[in-house]
């Protein structure tokens, strides 16, 4: 048996999940999530636990057994608490601003970037280079996250670039005068 999969999801007070078919709905204080179900995996909802179980014991069906009940874990601390993200900018005249709802990057181009982050994701500034992207859904705030960093990763001369706020850049020598 998985031993994430056999572990059950406890549910705080507030949240609330539904079985529609090939989906589980978990509905939160913040806001509702959609969290999809593989063929083989089962689900029995409690009060106050959900509780996960398979078919058959191929490896393909403990995969899914352990990762639906990952997924389904975090929708329910999505909606409960949320997901955080920090990105660092670091760089001489690197910054960044909010214009509206768009992100406003000046990182070294010659030309500003205009990230507009998509629906269900908020996007905060302080202090002109820290980042604080925030949402319900995990992979999409870590998604927005590595896509702003991708406009300049840091290099490892310098430490120019856009990091996460715990990521150590790991530092080269420059060249070597004679």
């Amino acid at each position: 048996m998985s031993r994430i999969g056999k572990m059950p999801v406890t549910l705080p007070k507030g949240v609330k999940i539904t079985v529609n078919g090939a989906e589980a709905i978990v509905e939160g204080s913040k806001g509702k999530l959609a969290c999809p179900i593989p063929n083989g995996v089962s689900l029995d909802v409690q009060a106050d636990s959900v509780s996960l179980a398979r078919s058959n014991d191929e490896p393909q069906s403990r995969a899914y057994h352990g990762l639906t009940r990952a997924l389904l874990q975090n929708a329910v601390a999505g909606v409960t608490d949320g997901w955080k993200k920090e990105l660092d900018i670091v760089g001489v005249g690197y910054k960044a601003a909010m214009e509206g709802a768009v992100l406003r990057l000046d990182i070294g181009y010659s030309h500003p970037i205009l990230f507009n982050p998509p629906t269900g994701i908020q996007v905060a500034v302080e202090k002109n280079t820290h980042i604080t992207i925030t949402g319900i859904d995990r992979q999409l705030v870590g998604q927005v996250a590595a896509d702003i960093r991708q406009f300049r990763k840091p290099e490892p001369y310098k430490g120019k670039g856009i990091k996460y706020t715990n990521e150590i850049v790991r530092r080269k020598a420059g060249k070597t005068g004679k």
